[in-house]
């Protein structure tokens, strides 16, 4: 491991058995992996990124499409989940790059706002708010800290408003 001089980029086809690794030695178990699968197989608007150390994957962040509905309209925003870092690698910056290169990735295929469910003590640094300050919910209960969003335009949040609905992958693990 040098853990000196990591990249990111895309993941691609042959990066999946290095992913599935990543994501059950992060969060101990499969429940990540199945998540991942299941998007793969039932979503088409996937941003999928791997940090890769000595041609080794050490981390994976995966964005995926969701709704925020209110009475007027559906508005488009993007997930990010899950993010996965190796444990040896934890604590080195590789969860920061991903998190970061991935916004701009969002930016860079149109979209403009991106919700979270994570630790509220992480994700702040990087643009994220409690989404109930714009009057975004999640349609299931979860902390009001930890439910974020960031906006990635300038004004991407203004006027939206609703409940959020993750890809219906997602309820399985909710």
């Amino acid at each position: 491991m040098s853990g000196s001089a990591f990249t990111i980029r895309p993941e691609n086809h042959s990066d999946t058995t290095g992913v599935y690794a990543v994501n059950t030695a992060a969060f101990n178990g499969t429940n990540e992996v199945k998540l991942i699968q299941d998007l793969r197989a039932q979503c088409d608007d996937l941003i999928s990124l791997v940090a890769v150390d000595d041609e080794a994957i050490v981390g994976h962040i995966l964005f995926s499409p969701l709704t925020i509905h209110d009475e007027q309209k559906v508005t488009p925003a993007m997930s990010l989940a899950p993010l996965a870092v190796l444990p040896a690698y934890q604590k080195m910056g590789v969860g920061s790059q991903l998190i970061s290169v991935g916004l701009e990735a969002c930016r860079a295929a149109g979209h403009s706002i991106v919700i979270v469910l994570g630790h509220p003590g992480y994700y702040p640094r990087f643009g994220f708010q409690p989404a109930s300050r714009f009057g975004i919910r999640w349609e299931h209960e979860a902390p009001d800290e930890a439910f974020m969003v960031v906006g990635l335009q300038p004004d991407a949040l203004q006027d939206v408003k609703g409940i959020a609905r993750f890809h219906p992958v997602f309820d399985q693990f909710s």
